[in-house]
């Protein structure tokens, strides 16, 4: 896995190679998505772009948002009955929580789970599927939103 600096490098890179300017808000956004280990969603990164760029519009937000997700720098995890969030520290397919109250989603660390990754290329050649996508994710009760039942 890469350093977080030769993340950034290498995304700046890839974003140059493909014709875009790396303007000071496109650098923003990657470095919130690239540094919130809480996968946040559009909304979220915006407001943190706009505390140092206050006239970044949230299009924006979204159109970056939208380029690293094309270049597979960042996985959108998404659920039903909330909005999207992104994952800009692992862009490689990984399981996920997701507390079904909070929304909030954490990286799920298994070392005994096999390597996920290879799954895709199982299931189409098992299957004949052309598979585009995946997501493995754990929905359930974060312990502080079971703790506010209580």
């Amino acid at each position: 896995m890469l350093s977080k600096t030769d993340r950034l490098e290498k995304i700046i890179t890839k974003i140059g190679k493909q014709g875009y300017r790396m303007t000071p808000q496109r650098m923003a956004v990657l470095k919130v998505l690239i540094d919130n280990p809480r996968h946040p969603t559009v909304e979220q990164i915006h407001a943190e772009v706009e505390k140092d760029f206050p006239m970044t519009s949230l299009a924006t937000t979204y159109k970056m948002v939208n380029l690293l997700k094309e270049m597979g720098e960042i996985l959108e995890i998404d659920h039903s009955n909330a909005k999207a969030h992104y994952d800009g520290i692992s862009s490689y397919p990984h399981p996920h929580l997701i507390c079904t109250q909070c929304h909030s989603i954490i990286d799920l660390d298994l070392p005994s789970l096999p390597d996920i990754g290879e799954l895709p290329q199982e299931v189409a050649q098992n299957t004949g599927y052309q598979i585009t996508h995946f997501q493995f994710n754990f929905f359930g009760i974060c312990p502080d939103c079971q703790e506010n039942e209580l």
